[in-house]
C-alpha cells in the first residue's frame, strides 16, 4: 500500500509542475505536442486538447514537449508562429516558471489543507530536565507546562524554544506545576547542538526536553492562511539552504537522498495518516520547486539562464555552447541521480 501511496504522490507532484508549463504554453500560444507523465516506453495515451498526453513505464518525472523545444536534442528548432522558439524571452522565462511555480502553489493549497485538518503541534511540557543544566538550578521538573516566557503567552514547544535561543540575559518563566502556577528564574546557557542538517552550532538552551504532549492547532481562517504563507516559505528556504550547503561542501555529499528515499518516507508517512502523506507531499512539492530552478541546463533554471543571457545581450546563446552545457547539465543530473541512488542503497544496507 504505501509504495502505491508514493508512486502516486510523486506522479501528482510531477503532474502539476508540467501542468503549470502546459497551461503557461498554451497561454503564450505554443502548441505543445506531448505532455508525459514518466519516462520510457509508453504505456498508456490519448488525444485532447490537440496534446498527445500519456503515461510511461519510468515513473521518475515527466516532461512536456513543446514545438521547436525539445531538451534531448537543443538543434531542434521551429520558428513557426505556434512555436516555443519564436517567444520573446520574457515569454519563454515565463512559461519556464511556471513548472517550478506550480510546485510552489500545490505546496501552499497541501498546507493550507493540513491547518483546516487542526494538526498536532508539540506543547511546552517539559520531559528530561538535564542535570546541573539552567533549569535544573531553578528547580523545573519533569510534566511541568511552560505557559509563558517574560509574560508572552507560550502554546507551543517550538515558541518556547525559539524565545530561549533569541534571549537576552534571565528570563521570567510562568509554569504549571500538579494545578498551580510558578514562577521560575532562569539565565540560558550557549550548548553545542546539531541542526537539521546534521552541522555543530551552539545555541542559548536551558536544558529541557519535550515530553511528547501533543495539541491540535485550531486556527482562525486568517491564521490558516497565514499558516500554509509561512510553512511554504519555511520549507524553501530550508531546501534552498541545504542545497547551497550541498553545493558547497558545508554537508557531506552522503546526506543526499535519491528516489529510493522519497518512496520510502513517503510509505512510512502513509503508515502515520493522511495528515503525514500531505505534510511530505507538500514538502517534496516545494522540493521539485527548487530543485528546478537550479541553473543546470537540462533543468527549468538552465533555460532560464540562456534566457536571461538572450534578454542582456540581445541574442541567443551559440547553439554550440547550449548542446554542450546541455550534455554536462544531463552528465550531472545523472551522477547526482545515482549519487543519491548509491547513498540509498547504502542506507539500506545498514
Amino acid at each position: 500500500m504505501g509504495m502505491i501511496v508514493s508512486l502516486l504522490v510523486l506522479s501528482g507532484l510531477i503532474f502539476f509542475h508540467e501542468l503549470g508549463h502546459y497551461l503557461a504554453a498554451r497561454y503564450m500560444g505554443v502548441y505543445v505536442e506531448v505532455f508525459s507523465i514518466g519516462f520510457g516506453k509508453k504505456l498508456f495515451s490519448f488525444r485532447k486538447f490537440d496534446t498527445e498526453w500519456s503515461i510511461s513505464a519510468i515513473p521518475l518525472g515527466g516532461y512536456v514537449r513543446m514545438k521547436g523545444q525539445d531538451d534531448s536534442d537543443p538543434t531542434k528548432k521551429s520558428y513557426d508562429e505556434d512555436s516555443y522558439n519564436t517567444k520573446t524571452p520574457l515569454q519563454k522565462i515565463f512559461i519556464l516558471l511556471a513548472g517550478p511555480g506550480a510546485n510552489f502553489i500545490l505546496a501552499f493549497i497541501l498546507y493550507f489543507f493540513i491547518a483546516l485538518g487542526s494538526p498536532n503541534v508539540l506543547s511546552p511540557v517539559i520531559g528530561q530536565v538535564l542535570k546541573d543544566s539552567p533549569a535544573f538550578i531553578a528547580g523545573l521538573e519533569t510534566n511541568d507546562t511552560i505557559s509563558s516566557i517574560d509574560g508572552v503567552k507560550i502554546t507551543e514547544w517550538k515558541e518556547m524554544a525559539d524565545m530561549i535561543a533569541s534571549s537576552e540575559g534571565t528570563l521570567n518563566l510562568e509554569i504549571i506545576r500538579d494545578g498551580f502556577i510558578e514562577y521560575k528564574l532562569l539565565t540560558p546557557k550557549l550548548r553545542e547542538s546539531k541542526n537539521m542538517f546534521g552541522e555543530t552550532i551552539y545555541k542559548k538552551m536551558i536544558g529541557i526536553g519535550s515530553a511528547g504532549v501533543t495539541h491540535p492547532l485550531e486556527l482562525s481562517v486568517s491564521e490558516t492562511f497565514s499558516y500554509a504563507t509561512e510553512q511554504t516559505i519555511f520549507a524553501s528556504t530550508m531546501i534552498f539552504t541545504g542545497v547551497k550547503k550541498l553545493l558547497f561542501g558545508e554537508v557531506p555529499a552522503k546526506e543526499l537522498g535519491g528516489v529510493i528515499s522519497i518512496v520510502k518516507l513517503t510509505s512510512d508517512a502513509t503508515d502515520s495518516g493522511w495528515m503525514s502523506v500531505l505534510f511530505f507531499a507538500a514538502l517534496i512539492s516545494v522540493n521539485l520547486g527548487v530543485l528546478n530552478l537550479l541553473p543546470i541546463p537540462a533543468l527549468d533554471g538552465g533555460h532560464i539562464m540562456f534566457n536571461v543571457y538572450e534578454l542582456i545581450f540581445r541574442r541567443e546563446a551559440s547553439e554550440a555552447i547550449i548542446i554542450k552545457l546541455t550534455i554536462a547539465g544531463w552528465v550531472i543530473l545523472f551522477g547526482l541521480m545515482g549519487l543519491g541512488l548509491f547513498n540509498d542503497v547504502n542506507r539500506l544496507m545498514g
